[in-house]
């Protein structure tokens, strides 16, 4: 019998998810094809939410709790799940039951000699206006930075191939940008329609800070586009500033001798100038801190213990 193995980052999710994983048990009995395997990565969070998986791995054996040493974000938490998963199939999703376990098998039944990858996609999403356009932003990211087909919706509710994700494993680096590490395995993707709900409690932990650096982070994790587009806005501000130095002059000598040559025009050419290498030169930083940093061997995660899934805890 094949098995599945379901990998949940959690994060203020004491009161839910609990009812997600009662949802993963009976889908996958009803059905009957499949063992399974569930991990929850608690992602250092400020609830009870560990005590709360060390109570579902007591009464459920395949359940798996992974306990991290501070909040590493959403995409380390998945790569620490990914780490322990057995499976012949992983399936990623969240926590607060916005991601309807119950049509897991949309996704999985489509993976097959033509897919490896299949991510879901909703009709009506149930966000906040604020998470709709982050989304929207990341999407546009993902297009032009690492060659997102445009029609295909990434999502955080997905299924793919267990090659896959050992692909994905190989990166070792932190910073880790899920939906890269992805695409970058397989081009055989897909999008299949499912429910998107309201969460069962509590609001979004993503605020414009985290959105931020999740957007920083696929601006830089796996392209050298930016850097590349600012070797181009140089260019484009150099020569702009070469061509407004001509036409001064000119205007200066042969059209309006009397003209003064103006301090606000100056400064404003002074501050846009330096506003475009101060921007370029931060990029440029940016890039070396993430090389400095990889060198390091920064961490992605870091597990304090595990616990269930027939295992004594380990510390």
């Amino acid at each position: 019998m094949k098995k599945l193995s379901f990998v949940i980052p959690c994060y203020r999710s004491e009161k839910t998810i609990g009812s997600v994983i009662d949802e993963i048990h009976e889908t996958v009995t009803a059905d009957g094809r499949y063992d399974y395997e569930v991990i929850l990565v608690n992602d250092s969070s400020p609830d009870g939410v560990f005590k709360k998986i060390e109570e579902i791995s007591k009464q459920n054996p395949r359940v798996l709790g992974v306990d991290l040493s501070k909040n590493f974000g959403q995409h380390s938490a998945l790569m620490a799940g990914f780490s322990r998963v057995t499976g012949d199939i992983v399936v990623a999703l969240d926590d607060d039951g916005q991601t309807p376990a119950n049509e897991m098998f949309r996704l999985i039944d489509a993976l097959d000699e033509k897919y490896d990858l299949v991510f879901a996609e909703y009709k009506n999403k149930m966000h906040s206006g604020f998470r709709n356009f982050g989304s929207k932003v990341n999407d546009m990211m993902a297009r032009i930075l690492i060659g997102k087909p445009k029609k295909l919706k990434i999502m955080s509710y997905f299924a793919c191939k267990r090659y896959v994700i050992d692909e994905v494993l190989r990166y070792e680096n932190p910073y880790a940008y899920i939906s890269g590490l992805l695409l970058r395995a397989t081009n055989k993707v897909r999008n299949v329609e499912v429910e998107h709900r309201e969460r069962l409690d509590g609001t979004s932990g993503y605020t414009m800070k985290k959105l931020m650096l999740l957007w920083l982070n696929g601006f830089t994790a796996f392209s050298v586009k930016p850097l590349r587009i600012a070797t181009v806005l140089g260019f484009i501000t150099a020569a702009v500033g070469f061509l407004y130095g001509i036409y001064t002059i000119i205007h200066k000598l042969f059209i309006n001798p009397a003209a003064p040559m103006g301090y606000s025009s100056t400064m404003a050419v002074l501050l846009f100038l330096g506003g475009m290498l101060m921007l370029i030169l931060g990029m440029v930083g940016e890039y070396v801190g993430r090389i400095y940093l990889s060198i390091n061997r920064s961490p992605q995660y870091v597990i304090r213990r595990t616990v269930g899934r027939g295992e004594k805890d380990e510390e």
